[in-house]
């Protein structure tokens, strides 16, 4: 049944009620409403250090705040100041088990108070001293007391650090004589305990490691940190003391010997059985693949060449930690193991020497999934299907074979013009990757990725009903590798993309008589070349406080074709290629990200993107799929996807009855910012808020009479369209959703002394928000 327009009304209003009534009730609930008697709500525990004058305030503040997280009990979780979880538990009915249906989902959402008597001063008065001293302060004292306002309490810890102490002699007292002595002190240049650096006990844990993990790499499997003590002397005065770095007496024999690799034995098809994972067979009945493997595979699932090539371990070399992460890591990131279990046993036969045993339990050879997904922006919304095929190890080298078909809908949901957004889509793309570099020369980036070989086919047919239709053919052969944990290249050796138009509607053929910019979308692209893309990222190093990201990339076409064939549009010599114009251009981009840590979840994020390219020869200006756009959820969130420029340039067939011509260009700049802290964690998962500055456009590389103001000049600077908003980030780890609302702050098109539209905002006015705030619901960051 169809719901009448004062019937949504109604509804609206009547949902808009409910959630006052309950924001209302809530809010009646104090905190302290349903405490016990002679109770106290407990808000805080707050550390106070008195520090000496030395240490600059910052510093200090970040000191006290890292003692007050050790505090326990963990007060209630506030949200803009409320404790919310605490309010749910009263709007609950709080102690009181004769409560309502209702009252009783409020109390499951939400958290009993933790109360004063909760809280344990004395044995948080040692944990902070404890701390105190593995920081070196050794002569700290903490006290505490209490301060009550109300039914509110909280606990103030005063600590006294006093003088630090500071390391002044570190020996290793190892006897030199033996292999583990010699092995353990040609490191201790390494050694991250300095003479005049803070004593901590941290640095003494890390240095343990530090030497665990030397000596895993030179063959002593068997040892461990907690073989090694260091020993600590405060007594020799100035507040300084001796570190001896010694191991314990207890320690075995065999953890005292560097291990060698024995036999090798891997299971590439291997299915774990009640008995669990089988030892070590007979090896009479085996054959010895490349003088190192013994592969049990019966069925030949795998190329033995290929499981050998991501085993780094040889026979009779000495175990080192390095090959055994390094191989490991390959054989997960093959993508054809479901589990992988490695194993290391004595042999029988030969002394320190350790047999290698590696259990491969292969993932379902092929597999099926639906992907539904639905999508929205400001005036349009639409849903996608994608069904993927995927055949694992198909050629017994552990490739990967895809086959995906999708399809789409998108219609126009609101706006008073002809967005030419309503489509249909449907297509297909069958990809193969190798796990290895297909070269005609042996070529290796490294030992520690696995680079792979992709080959991709891709068709796809688009219907805008009431404009054109398209028919999308592309090809890209190439290899994706990367040099560390930071860099990745992506090369692409052949990227062909194929684009004819059909169907041209008799509406669309009018207006496109007189706007260049619509017959651009539907003229036949034909392009191909190369192209390269860089990628730098250390976001992944959370104990930074500056981290980057920079995406930088070159796309060529046509450049060698069109110099052999002496191609030029200017003298009306454009030259084809199977029938086809093909175009000619070079194209750059780089997308640089700054993330700067502001606190424990406060960020500033960062992002510049600049976009350049050149026609020439075949061509006048880039192809409609590789020109730059500007706008959209995670662009220019103030504007629409492609409304933004170029340059100045008005928008053209703005009209109920028009078609709305996408802005593309040759050129763009894009600068954003966005301010990112959290609200609450409420449990399953995490709410956070941002403002954000947007500000961008593009520009065309030749003069167009049909976009005066569109060519790059020198005033681009005064060109950017400006916009500013803020939105909430749904973060359930696995899915972030997204809600933008924005405003333009400056338009480029309106004339040059009346771009700043500031002074135009006005809330009140039903009709300046419908023409100027921008909501858009988005998965994931935009940047």
């Amino acid at each position: 049944m169809k719901m009448k327009k004062g019937d949504r009304m109604r509804c609206k209003n009547l949902g808009l009620i409910c959630i006052a009534i309950l924001c209302c009730y809530m809010m009646s609930c104090s905190t302290t409403k349903h405490l016990p008697e002679g109770e106290k709500l407990y808000v805080e525990g707050d550390v106070q250090l008195e520090m000496d004058s030395t240490v600059d305030a910052e510093r200090k503040q970040q000191f006290e705040e890292h003692l007050e997280g050790l505090v326990m009990p963990k007060p209630n979780k506030k949200a803009f100041g409320a404790k919310w979880k605490l309010m749910f538990w009263n709007a609950g009915g709080g102690y009181d088990t004769s409560s309502t249906f209702f009252q009783r989902i409020l109390k499951k959402r939400g958290e009993e108070p933790v109360l004063l008597s909760d809280v344990n001063r004395e044995y948080n008065e040692n944990l902070l001293r404890n701390r105190l001293e593995n920081l070196g302060f050794f002569n700290a004292t903490v006290s505490s007391d209490t301060s009550i306002d109300g039914k509110l309490a909280k606990v103030i810890y005063t600590g006294v650090p006093r003088k630090i102490y500071r390391i002044d002699t570190v020996i290793f007292n190892i006897d030199s004589a033996s292999n583990i002595g010699k092995d353990i002190a040609a490191s201790k240049s390494e050694s991250l305990l300095k003479k005049g650096a803070n004593y901590n006990l941290d640095v003494i844990l890390n240095e343990r490691d530090r030497i665990d993990n030397d000596l895993k790499n030179k063959g002593y499997y068997y040892f461990n940190p907690d073989n090694i003590l260091v020993e600590v002397d405060s007594t020799i005065g100035d507040h300084k003391v001796n570190t001896y770095v010694t191991l314990k007496p207890e320690i075995s024999a065999q953890a005292k010997e560097p291990q060698k690799i024995g036999d090798i034995f891997i299971y590439p098809n291997y299915t774990l059985t009640s008995q669990g994972y089988s030892r070590r067979p007979n090896t009479e009945y085996l054959e010895l693949f490349n003088d190192n493997y013994y592969i049990i595979d019966r069925n030949n699932t795998f190329r033995k060449k290929v499981i050998a090539n991501h085993i780094f371990f040889k026979k009779g070399q000495e175990y080192n930690r390095h090959d055994h992460n390094l191989t490991i890591n390959h054989l997960v990131n093959l993508n054809a193991f479901k589990f992988v279990k490695n194993s290391f046993e004595p042999n029988p036969d030969s002394a320190n020497t350790l047999d290698v045993y590696y259990h491969l339990t292969p993932l379902p050879k092929k597999s099926l999934r639906l992907e539904l997904l639905a999508k929205t922006a400001t005036v349009y919304n639409g849903s996608e299907a994608n069904l993927t095929w995927t055949l694992r190890n198909a050629f017994k080298g552990a490739e990967t074979v895809s086959f995906n078909v999708f399809g789409g809908y998108e219609t126009q949901t609101g706006g008073n013009v002809n967005l030419n957004s309503s489509y249909y889509r449907y297509g297909a793309e069958m990809a193969i990757t190798w796990p290895r570099l297909l070269t005609l020369y042996k070529w290796s980036p490294g030992r520690r990725f696995i680079p792979k070989t992709y080959l991709k086919f891709g068709y796809e047919f688009l219907n805008r009903r009431t404009a054109y239709t398209l028919n999308s053919s592309t090809l890209n052969y190439g290899y994706m590798w990367k040099e560390n944990e930071q860099k990745q290249h992506d090369l692409t050796l052949a990227e062909i993309i194929y684009v004819q138009p059909r169907n041209i509607s008799e509406a669309y053929q009018a207006q496109m008589d007189t706007i260049p910019t619509l017959r651009r979308i539907v003229e036949p692209q034909f392009s191909f070349g190369p192209n390269y893309t860089y990628t730098f990222t250390n976001t992944m190093e959370e104990a930074r406080k500056n981290t980057f990201y920079f995406k930088g990339g070159m796309n060529l076409s046509g450049n060698v074709l069109g110099l052999i064939q002496g191609a030029s549009y200017k003298n009306d010599n454009q030259k084809e290629l199977f029938g086809t114009k093909y175009s000619q251009f070079v194209k750059v981009e780089a997308d640089g990200r700054h993330y700067l840590k502001l606190g424990q979840h406060a960020q500033l994020a960062s992002r510049v993107m600049l976009g350049m390219s050149y026609s020439y020869g075949n061509s006048a200006s880039l192809p409609y799929l590789k020109q730059f756009y500007s706008g959209g959820p995670n662009g220019l969130r103030a504007f629409r996807a492609r409304a933004v420029g170029p340059g100045s340039a008005v928008p053209e067939n703005i009209g109920e009855d028009n078609f709305f011509a996408d802005q593309t260009g040759d050129y763009k700049l894009e600068i954003n910012t966005e301010y990112r802290n959290r609200i609450v964690d409420f449990g399953v998962g995490i709410l956070n808020w941002a403002a954000f500055i947007d500000a961008g456009n593009i520009w065309l590389q030749n003069r167009d009479d049909g976009k005066l103001g569109g060519k790059l000049s020198k005033e681009f600077l005064s060109e950017l369209a400006i916009g500013a908003g803020a939105g909430l980030r749904f973060d359930f780890t696995f899915l972030i959703i997204r809600t933008d609302l924005a405003l333009p702050i400056r338009v480029p098109y309106y004339p040059k002394n009346d771009r700043w539209v500031i002074k135009d905002i006005d809330f009140k006015s039903s009709n300046w928000r419908r023409d100027n705030l921008v909501f858009n619901l988005a998965i994931g960051y935009p940047f």
